[in-house]
């Protein structure tokens, strides 16, 4: 059995570089990278300098056909994620893809049923499913301490860019390199958080604002209402254009209350539930009583080695994966949902029609503007990002 996984790194810009860092610096002791692939001879030759040892290559098919490496990371422009990871899985090569994991979901069921018929390992780089604040309020929701959920709400606007940003890709920012804005880009790790810790809604109704503070045609401005299944509702309101921005993540039950804000995470517990209080309760304005608990969170995130090194132990040794391609869907249905919702002015029941939200997103991309001022920056394999 091997002890260690060949590593191909598929686009070596900020993220590609982080990824490289880390495993270079000893954090993931089960990958070794062997090999990259990018378009631009620029970073190629940035990587051959730094590190002599691994194989370049212009394209990622002839990385691929290498016999190099075990398994690939894509770290690409989104709309090549799913094209990719296909290209991986028909060779019998394991794939963790960066968020998303496809633009529109259609893709990335065709992703999962290759997966699956290859028997490759596929994963998505949900690294914020390791911190262990979202993890203590999953523990808090599946156990039922609480009762039902009755509200969700995530005010998620730290997500501040400025223009430059914007302009330091050519991709970003477009329906056609990029497929949408801050949903797409800045938000698929809240959006999984909130299904992973609440579960997915079965209705959303979304008002996205497109360029409203930014020179762009993508959504930099969003708010949305959720129903779930059991008749909780919910709000997400996120933005690239808020500072300072605000991340309050809020859970009303019918026993209490969580609240995570500024690191920490905060219990309300009630005496008896809401339901009881109020059926047995005899004075008008009688409030049920709420023990305030200041709730301990151990350990720190292990962010992306955490999902790497995860990903090496399933193709090593079978373990799961920290996010595998089926959890890819549902954060991205949650996304795609708000655009359509957004596009035909309708609530969108879940799940929805993945040819209509393709067919949306493909007129909007026909009349994508092509970017020129663009200001890329070449990243530092010994900086930071």
């Amino acid at each position: 059995m091997k002890d260690m996984v060949r590593l191909g790194i598929v686009g070596v810009g900020n993220m590609g570089f982080a990824h490289i860092n880390n495993i270079i610096a000893g954090k993931c002791p089960e990958l070794a990278v062997t090999a990259v692939a990018d378009v631009n001879p620029d970073r190629l030759r940035h990587i051959s300098e730094k590190l002599p040892g691994v194989s370049c290559f212009l394209t990622a098919e002839e990385m691929f056909d290498s016999g190099l490496i075990d398994a690939a990371l894509i770290a690409t422009p989104h709309y090549f994620h799913p094209e990719l990871a296909i290209s991986c899985m028909r060779r019998g090569i394991h794939v963790m893809v960066e968020k998303p994991a496809g633009v529109y979901t259609k893709q990335v069921h065709q992703m999962n049923a290759l997966a699956e018929e290859g028997k490759v390992v596929f994963g998505v780089m949900f690294n914020q499913r390791t911190d262990p604040l979202y993890q203590k309020m999953r523990e808090i929701v599946q156990s039922g301490e609480l009762g039902a959920i009755r509200r969700v709400s995530w005010i998620i606007t730290d997500w501040y860019r400025p223009q430059a940003y914007y302009d330091s890709g050519s991709w970003r920012a477009t329906w056609s390199g990029e497929g949408g804005g801050v949903l797409l880009n800045q938000c698929p790790h809240n959006l999984d958080l909130l299904q992973w810790i609440c579960g997915l809604p079965v209705k959303v109704e979304a008002h996205l604002h497109y360029g409203k503070w930014h020179a762009i045609e993508v959504e930099d401005d969003v708010s949305a209402y959720f129903e779930f299944e059991n008749g909780a509702t919910g709000t997400f309101i996120t933005s690239t254009g808020d500072v300072p921005g605000s991340n309050r993540f809020e859970i009303a039950f019918d026993g209490g209350k969580l609240l995570a804000e500024g690191g920490k995470l905060v219990l309300w517990k009630l005496s008896r539930t809401e339901p009881k209080f109020s059926a047995e309760n005899k004075i008008p304005f009688g409030v049920p009583e709420a023990e305030e608990i200041q709730v301990e969170i151990s350990g720190e995130p292990s962010q992306h080695p955490g999902v790497l090194n995860a990903f090496a132990a399933a193709i090593l040794h079978g373990e799961p994966l920290i996010a595998n391609g089926i959890e890819g869907i549902k954060g991205l249905s949650l996304s795609n949902a708000m655009h359509l919702s957004s596009w035909t002015g309708n609530p969108v029941s879940l799940p929805f029609d993945d040819e209509l939200f393709y067919a949306e997103l493909m007129k909007r991309v026909e009349s994508s503007r092509c970017k020129t001022n663009v200001s890329e920056i070449l990243a530092d394999t010994e900086g930071t990002y």
